[in-house]
């Protein structure tokens, strides 16, 4: 029912920039806290940035001052734009939502899309 749909993802040099999107769909009442989460291969998942409905936001330590997040509550979207990527941006980035939905009975519930994969190399 609820499905988060992601985009942007691909091959970059170091020092290049990529801008991921994700967008909610399906029948829900409200988007609230968002994120960015990225896993490596045989690592784990990891935080990357989250940010509040109302626009509060968290970075982790290794991409501050390069990465930022942003969302658009109109269209239930959410985005990271990623700067002076380096080699250890590479991963799989997911998107996370916090949604209120009536399989939950308007509970909120978090989902995640299906990853895009970020590849850092010369």
């Amino acid at each position: 029912q609820v499905q988060l749909v992601e985009s942007g993802g691909g091959l970059v040099q170091p020092g290049g920039s990529l801008r991921l999107s994700c967008a909610v769909s399906g029948m829900f009442f409200r988007v609230n806290s968002m994120g960015w989460y990225r896993q490596a291969p045989g690592e784990q998942r990891d935080i990357v940035a989250r940010i509040g409905r109302e626009g509060s936001t968290n970075y982790a330590d290794s991409v501050k001052g390069r990465f930022t997040i942003s969302r658009d509550n109109a269209n239930n979207a959410v985005y990271l734009q990623m700067n002076s990527l380096k080699p250890e941006d590479t991963g799989d980035y997911y998107c996370s939502a916090d949604v209120a939905s009536p399989s939950t009975g308007w509970a909120t519930r978090n989902y995640w899309g299906q990853g895009t994969q970020v590849t850092v190399s010369s």
